[in-house]
């Protein structure tokens, strides 16, 4: 159990400390939707509703206003696995929700001593059967934490908590207003047609936050209308619509980072290593992995053509049905989205942590077992991908 607060002796403990609670304290600002699910947000603007006691997330009170994020883990928190992994779930449990400042206890999924952890602090005994740590498990088997794979994947397991455990973080959702605002203005027009005017094009940027952040009051009805949807339908609809517009603006946004990456498989330079499989490794590696990449990031392309599709149809015959159709049904295709999004996303985020650091601040260059470790982790993060889009088309 890692605790989250200023203690320790050295110098260096205490500003390790101080760190992560200020980290804490700014991830309801900062976080984006795919590396964290804060609950504790949650809790804090939903906990005197309906929605949020009678359709939890976690039954555990705790678990239910916890922080979980995908971590990577420093050199010195590997000894807490025996596996070699290097992206982990955390579990942040504050000990305020309402003041991040003062910190909290962390645990690991299925870090050494989990079971016992889990009793001690949270109560939680028999493991193997309590739904709370099957979520955990489906949340830590997942390459990303982005609400519309968590959503779709703990819907397959008859686990449907409330919208409001669905959110796009406050930081995407900054990022992603301008963008989203362009795609439901053009929606709103191709919907309404000759009722279109002036004033609902400088209603776009109002509705896409609505959409986005799931307020669907009395000016969306139109849209409704024009889709011929009943509450409910529509509800899920837009959830839909969501999902879509986050996907691609995702895409969207991965496209320099993935550069990124491809550059520095093709030119970066570890020590030299005298192992001859080890170093044959690496030479069979780099383009192996940069096809795969190339290969995932066409993959997404190719989904992301069905809501560009529908929405052709729409412009151009004005005929509702093909869109309302995908939005009835289309959230299906977020657990092959989410999850090739999730994994280049990490590969990206991995690489700007680590590698990015060594490459601009010149400084030594990794050993070649160290540089092979990281390409193992991109390597088995894209096969589980790919072995779980093979088993979703089956």
């Amino acid at each position: 159990m890692a605790l989250l607060q200023v203690s320790g002796t050295s110098g260096e403990s205490q500003f390790t400390a101080a760190r992560e609670i200020r980290n804490l304290a700014h991830l309801n600002r900062t976080a984006a939707s795919s590396r964290v699910m804060n609950l504790t947000k949650v809790f804090v603007h939903h906990r005197e509703e309906n929605a949020w006691a009678e359709r939890p997330l976690f039954e555990n009170s705790q678990l239910n206003r916890a922080i979980i994020l995908k971590h990577t883990l420093r050199a010195d928190e590997r000894q807490l696995f025996n596996n070699g992994r290097a992206t982990v779930t955390k579990i942040i449990l504050p000990y305020d929700p309402f003041d991040l400042r003062l910190g909290g206890r962390s645990i690991y999924y299925r870090q050494i001593g989990f079971d016992g952890l889990m009793s001690n602090y949270l109560g939680i005994d028999s493991l193997a059967k309590n739904r709370d740590v099957r979520i955990l498990h489906i949340l830590d088997s997942l390459p990303s934490l982005d609400p519309f794979l968590v959503r779709e994947h703990l819907g397959r397991i008859g686990i449907r908590p409330a919208g409001i455990y669905f959110q796009i973080s406050h930081a995407d959702l900054t990022e992603m207003a301008a963008y989203t605002a362009q795609k439901v203005e053009d929606l709103v027009r191709a919907a309404l047609g000759d009722d279109f005017d002036a004033e609902d094009g400088k209603k776009a940027d109002k509705l896409g936050n609505k959409i986005l952040s799931d307020k669907l009051d009395q000016e969306l009805l139109p849209l409704r209308g024009a889709l011929d949807m009943t509450p409910e339908a529509f509800y899920e609809g837009v959830m839909c619509w969501r999902g879509f517009l986050y996907y691609l603006w995702c895409h969207r946004e991965l496209q320099n980072g993935v550069r990124e990456v491809l550059t520095g498989l093709a030119h970066y330079k570890p020590n030299v290593t005298h192992d001859d499989i080890l170093r044959g490794y690496l030479r069979k590696v780099r383009p192996r992995l940069a096809r795969a990449i190339v290969k995932t990031l066409k993959e997404i392309a190719q989904t992301l053509e069905s809501y560009d599709d529908v929405y052709t149809a729409l412009a151009r015959d004005r005929n509702p049905e093909p869109f309302r159709h995908f939005l009835q049904h289309g959230s299906h295709l977020f657990l092959r989205l989410g999850e090739k999004i999730g994994v280049l996303n990490h590969m990206v985020s991995f690489w700007r942590f680590r590698m990015a650091k060594v490459i601009e601040n010149n400084s030594r260059p990794l050993e070649s077992i160290e540089f092979a470790d990281i390409l193992v982790d991109f390597e088995a993060s894209l096969a589980a991908c790919l072995h779980n889009d093979d088993r979703t088309a089956a």
